[in-house]
Protein backbone atom coordinates (compact mmCIF):
# COMPACT_ATOMS: atom_id res chain seq x y z
CA UNK A 1 0.00 0.00 0.00
CA UNK A 2 1.14 3.62 -1.07
CA UNK A 3 -0.35 6.52 0.46
CA UNK A 4 0.74 10.04 -0.52
CA UNK A 5 -0.65 13.16 1.55
CA UNK A 6 -0.88 16.98 0.24
CA UNK A 7 -1.54 19.63 3.08
CA UNK A 8 -3.56 22.38 2.49
CA UNK A 9 -1.67 25.50 4.01
CA UNK A 10 -4.25 27.40 5.25
CA UNK A 11 -6.83 24.74 6.52
CA UNK A 12 -4.08 22.33 7.31
CA UNK A 13 -6.59 19.86 5.94
CA UNK A 14 -5.27 16.49 4.41
CA UNK A 15 -5.82 14.96 0.52
CA UNK A 16 -4.51 12.02 0.32
CA UNK A 17 -4.48 9.39 -2.65
CA UNK A 18 -4.11 5.56 -1.57
CA UNK A 19 -2.87 2.93 -4.12
CA UNK A 20 -2.01 -0.73 -3.74
CA UNK A 21 0.97 -0.53 -6.16
CA UNK A 22 2.39 1.17 -9.04
CA UNK A 23 0.67 0.29 -12.18
CA UNK A 24 -2.63 -0.61 -10.05
CA UNK A 25 -5.66 0.45 -8.50
CA UNK A 26 -5.94 4.01 -6.76
CA UNK A 27 -8.71 6.49 -5.03
CA UNK A 28 -8.52 9.86 -3.10
CA UNK A 29 -9.68 10.40 0.86
CA UNK A 30 -11.18 13.75 0.76
CA UNK A 31 -10.56 16.44 -1.52
CA UNK A 32 -9.65 20.16 0.13
CA UNK A 33 -6.36 19.91 -1.82
CA UNK A 34 -4.14 20.88 -3.24
CA UNK A 35 -4.24 18.39 -5.66
CA UNK A 36 -2.20 19.04 -7.79
CA UNK A 37 0.86 17.02 -6.51
CA UNK A 38 -1.41 13.97 -5.89
CA UNK A 39 -2.59 14.55 -9.68
CA UNK A 40 1.79 14.32 -10.35
CA UNK A 41 2.06 11.64 -7.86
CA UNK A 42 -0.82 9.20 -9.59
CA UNK A 43 0.89 10.06 -12.89
CA UNK A 44 4.31 9.11 -11.69
CA UNK A 45 2.75 5.62 -10.10
CA UNK A 46 0.83 4.80 -13.31
CA UNK A 47 -2.39 5.02 -11.47
CA UNK A 48 -5.87 6.04 -12.98
CA UNK A 49 -7.92 6.27 -9.53
CA UNK A 50 -11.42 5.85 -9.77
CA UNK A 51 -13.02 6.83 -6.48
CA UNK A 52 -13.10 9.84 -4.15
CA UNK A 53 -13.94 8.70 -0.31
CA UNK A 54 -15.29 11.45 1.68
CA UNK A 55 -14.77 11.41 4.98
CA UNK A 56 -17.80 14.35 5.08
CA UNK A 57 -19.03 17.71 3.11
CA UNK A 58 -17.34 20.15 4.58
CA UNK A 59 -15.34 22.48 2.18
CA UNK A 60 -11.82 22.04 3.56
CA UNK A 61 -12.17 18.47 2.76
CA UNK A 62 -13.93 19.11 -0.82
CA UNK A 63 -12.72 22.18 -2.09
CA UNK A 64 -11.27 20.84 -5.03
CA UNK A 65 -13.68 18.15 -6.27
CA UNK A 66 -14.09 19.34 -9.65
CA UNK A 67 -10.13 19.69 -10.39
CA UNK A 68 -10.10 16.05 -9.72
CA UNK A 69 -13.39 15.60 -11.76
CA UNK A 70 -11.19 17.38 -14.50
CA UNK A 71 -8.30 15.50 -14.76
CA UNK A 72 -10.52 12.25 -14.10
CA UNK A 73 -14.00 12.91 -15.66
CA UNK A 74 -15.47 9.48 -14.57
CA UNK A 75 -14.14 9.54 -11.19
CA UNK A 76 -16.93 8.22 -8.74
CA UNK A 77 -17.75 10.40 -5.27
CA UNK A 78 -18.69 8.31 -2.02
CA UNK A 79 -19.87 9.96 0.54
CA UNK A 80 -22.27 8.21 3.73
CA UNK A 81 -25.76 9.33 2.86
CA UNK A 82 -26.53 12.01 5.93
CA UNK A 83 -23.91 14.12 3.95
CA UNK A 84 -24.73 13.64 0.55
CA UNK A 85 -27.37 16.37 0.67
CA UNK A 86 -25.34 19.03 2.30
CA UNK A 87 -22.30 18.34 0.00
CA UNK A 88 -24.57 18.85 -3.67
CA UNK A 89 -23.90 22.54 -3.86
CA UNK A 90 -20.03 22.11 -3.17
CA UNK A 91 -20.30 19.29 -5.86
CA UNK A 92 -20.83 21.70 -8.92
CA UNK A 93 -23.17 23.71 -10.09
CA UNK A 94 -24.75 21.38 -12.72
CA UNK A 95 -27.61 18.22 -12.45
CA UNK A 96 -25.07 16.32 -13.96
CA UNK A 97 -21.77 16.77 -11.44
CA UNK A 98 -24.02 16.44 -8.53
CA UNK A 99 -25.35 13.25 -10.13
CA UNK A 100 -21.63 11.73 -9.93
CA UNK A 101 -22.08 12.20 -5.72
CA UNK A 102 -23.17 8.79 -4.81
CA UNK A 103 -23.26 6.95 -1.09
CA UNK A 104 -21.71 4.28 0.70
CA UNK A 105 -22.68 3.46 4.34
CA UNK A 106 -20.64 1.09 7.29
CA UNK A 107 -20.91 -2.31 6.57
CA UNK A 108 -20.03 -2.15 2.88
CA UNK A 109 -16.92 -3.39 1.32
CA UNK A 110 -14.76 -1.16 -1.46
CA UNK A 111 -12.37 -3.38 -3.28
CA UNK A 112 -9.39 -1.61 -4.96
CA UNK A 113 -6.69 -4.12 -6.95
CA UNK A 114 -5.06 -5.46 -3.39
CA UNK A 115 -6.90 -3.49 -1.28
CA UNK A 116 -10.19 -3.39 0.87
CA UNK A 117 -11.79 -0.51 2.30
CA UNK A 118 -14.25 -0.56 5.58
CA UNK A 119 -16.35 2.44 5.95
CA UNK A 120 -16.67 3.14 9.40
CA UNK A 121 -19.48 5.43 10.60
CA UNK A 122 -17.71 7.35 13.33
CA UNK A 123 -20.20 10.44 14.05
CA UNK A 124 -19.99 13.38 16.38
CA UNK A 125 -18.04 16.38 14.13
CA UNK A 126 -20.57 15.62 11.41
CA UNK A 127 -23.70 13.29 11.23
CA UNK A 128 -22.28 11.40 8.69
CA UNK A 129 -18.77 11.21 9.29
CA UNK A 130 -17.09 8.37 7.81
CA UNK A 131 -13.63 6.81 8.60
CA UNK A 132 -12.13 4.26 6.23
CA UNK A 133 -10.07 1.34 7.34
CA UNK A 134 -7.85 0.22 4.63
CA UNK A 135 -6.21 -3.23 4.47
CA UNK A 136 -5.10 -5.77 2.21
CA UNK A 137 -7.11 -7.89 0.63
CA UNK A 138 -8.71 -11.00 3.04
CA UNK A 139 -6.28 -13.49 0.79
CA UNK A 140 -3.16 -11.74 1.53
CA UNK A 141 -3.97 -10.61 5.33
CA UNK A 142 -2.76 -12.07 8.55
CA UNK A 143 -4.92 -14.79 10.18
CA UNK A 144 -7.99 -13.99 11.76
CA UNK A 145 -8.49 -12.36 15.13
CA UNK A 146 -10.41 -14.52 17.38
CA UNK A 147 -13.12 -11.83 17.36
CA UNK A 148 -13.50 -9.39 14.35
CA UNK A 149 -13.30 -5.59 15.13
CA UNK A 150 -14.75 -3.12 13.49
CA UNK A 151 -16.33 -3.29 10.15
CA UNK A 152 -15.56 -6.40 10.41
CA UNK A 153 -11.82 -6.52 10.03
CA UNK A 154 -10.05 -9.64 11.16
CA UNK A 155 -6.82 -8.66 11.74
CA UNK A 156 -3.81 -8.11 9.55
CA UNK A 157 -1.57 -4.77 8.68
CA UNK A 158 -3.96 -1.56 7.97
CA UNK A 159 -4.28 1.92 7.92
CA UNK A 160 -7.30 4.20 8.97
CA UNK A 161 -8.58 7.46 7.71
CA UNK A 162 -10.20 9.46 10.64
CA UNK A 163 -11.61 12.63 8.94
CA UNK A 164 -12.31 15.43 11.72
CA UNK A 165 -13.26 12.65 14.34
CA UNK A 166 -9.47 12.09 15.35
CA UNK A 167 -6.17 13.90 15.24
CA UNK A 168 -2.68 13.92 16.64
CA UNK A 169 -2.94 14.76 20.14
CA UNK A 170 -6.65 15.58 20.25
CA UNK A 171 -10.10 15.45 18.82
CA UNK A 172 -13.02 16.85 16.48
CA UNK A 173 -15.33 19.50 17.80
CA UNK A 174 -19.25 19.02 17.73
CA UNK A 175 -19.95 22.51 17.39
CA UNK A 176 -19.46 22.62 13.35
CA UNK A 177 -22.21 22.66 10.22
CA UNK A 178 -23.93 18.82 11.06
CA UNK A 179 -22.61 18.23 13.83
CA UNK A 180 -24.31 15.73 16.45
CA UNK A 181 -22.97 15.16 20.02
CA UNK A 182 -20.42 14.71 22.36
CA UNK A 183 -21.72 11.40 23.48
CA UNK A 184 -21.61 10.33 19.67
CA UNK A 185 -17.42 11.58 19.48
CA UNK A 186 -16.26 9.71 22.43
CA UNK A 187 -18.41 6.51 21.52
CA UNK A 188 -16.91 7.05 17.59
CA UNK A 189 -13.58 7.66 19.33
CA UNK A 190 -13.59 4.54 22.32
CA UNK A 191 -15.85 1.99 20.61
CA UNK A 192 -14.70 2.09 16.92
CA UNK A 193 -11.61 3.58 16.44
CA UNK A 194 -9.54 2.29 19.96
CA UNK A 195 -11.07 -1.05 19.13
CA UNK A 196 -8.94 -1.14 16.10
CA UNK A 197 -5.46 -3.28 16.41
CA UNK A 198 -3.08 -0.52 18.13
CA UNK A 199 -0.35 -0.91 15.32
CA UNK A 200 -3.00 0.72 13.05
CA UNK A 201 -2.13 3.82 11.63
CA UNK A 202 -4.01 6.79 11.38
CA UNK A 203 -3.78 9.35 8.70
CA UNK A 204 -6.68 12.20 9.97
CA UNK A 205 -8.49 14.78 8.47
CA UNK A 206 -5.73 17.53 9.40
CA UNK A 207 -2.24 17.55 10.44
CA UNK A 208 0.24 14.63 11.34
CA UNK A 209 -0.02 10.85 10.81
CA UNK A 210 -0.14 8.92 14.10
CA UNK A 211 -1.28 5.37 15.22
CA UNK A 212 -3.67 3.81 17.69
CA UNK A 213 -1.37 3.03 20.18
CA UNK A 214 -0.34 6.30 20.27
CA UNK A 215 -3.33 7.97 21.13
CA UNK A 216 -3.95 5.33 23.12
CA UNK A 217 -0.65 6.51 25.56
CA UNK A 218 -0.69 10.00 24.93
CA UNK A 219 -4.17 11.64 23.56
CA UNK A 220 -5.39 14.16 26.73
CA UNK A 221 -8.90 13.22 26.18
CA UNK A 222 -8.95 9.56 25.62
CA UNK A 223 -6.44 9.34 29.04
CA UNK A 224 -9.26 10.87 30.82
CA UNK A 225 -11.75 8.63 28.96
CA UNK A 226 -9.98 5.71 29.86
CA UNK A 227 -9.23 7.01 33.83
CA UNK A 228 -5.87 7.55 33.91
CA UNK A 229 -5.67 11.69 34.25
CA UNK A 230 -8.83 13.33 36.45
CA UNK A 231 -11.39 15.94 35.06
CA UNK A 232 -10.60 19.65 35.48
CA UNK A 233 -12.88 21.14 37.63
CA UNK A 234 -11.83 25.14 36.72
CA UNK A 235 -15.52 27.61 36.64
CA UNK A 236 -15.01 28.87 32.71
CA UNK A 237 -17.19 30.80 30.54
CA UNK A 238 -17.50 28.74 27.52
CA UNK A 239 -19.76 30.35 24.50
CA UNK A 240 -20.64 33.20 26.37
CA UNK A 241 -22.11 30.49 28.73
CA UNK A 242 -21.48 29.03 32.58
CA UNK A 243 -19.43 25.90 32.29
CA UNK A 244 -16.85 23.78 34.04
CA UNK A 245 -13.44 23.41 32.16
CA UNK A 246 -12.93 19.85 32.09
CA UNK A 247 -10.16 19.92 29.56
CA UNK A 248 -7.57 22.24 27.66
CA UNK A 249 -5.55 20.65 25.21
CA UNK A 250 -3.43 21.58 22.60
CA UNK A 251 -5.25 21.48 19.03
CA UNK A 252 -4.00 20.49 15.81
CA UNK A 253 -3.58 23.80 14.41
CA UNK A 254 -1.35 25.18 17.10
CA UNK A 255 -4.73 26.21 19.05
CA UNK A 256 -6.66 25.06 21.91
CA UNK A 257 -9.59 22.49 21.85
CA UNK A 258 -11.96 22.56 25.21
CA UNK A 259 -13.91 20.25 26.60
CA UNK A 260 -16.68 21.98 28.67
CA UNK A 261 -19.47 20.80 30.90
CA UNK A 262 -22.35 22.87 31.09
CA UNK A 263 -24.73 23.57 33.86
CA UNK A 264 -27.07 20.68 32.98
CA UNK A 265 -24.31 17.84 32.99
CA UNK A 266 -24.07 17.97 29.32
CA UNK A 267 -20.34 17.73 27.59
CA UNK A 268 -19.35 19.25 25.16
CA UNK A 269 -15.84 19.81 22.87
CA UNK A 270 -15.51 23.33 22.00
CA UNK A 271 -12.68 25.57 20.39
CA UNK A 272 -10.59 26.10 23.36
CA UNK A 273 -10.15 30.06 21.64
CA UNK A 274 -13.92 30.61 22.94
CA UNK A 275 -13.44 29.76 26.45
CA UNK A 276 -12.56 32.00 29.29
CA UNK A 277 -11.78 31.50 32.80
CA UNK A 278 -13.96 33.17 35.49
Amino acid sequence: MIVERSLHPSFVSNTYLVVDGKGGSGFFIDAGGPVAPLIEAAKRLEVEPTHILLTHHHFDHVSELEALREQWPAIKVLIHPLERGALEPMAGGDGEAQAKVDTVDAGELLRFGALEVRPLHTPGHTAGMLSFLVSESSGRSAPLARVPGPGGFTGGEAVVFTGDTLFKGSVGGVRAPGHTTYTDLKDSIMGTLMELPKQTTIYPGHTDVTSVGEEWETNPFIRIWRGLDAEGSEPCTALDESATLVLLADDYDGGKKAWVRWSDGKDDIVPGSRVEPN
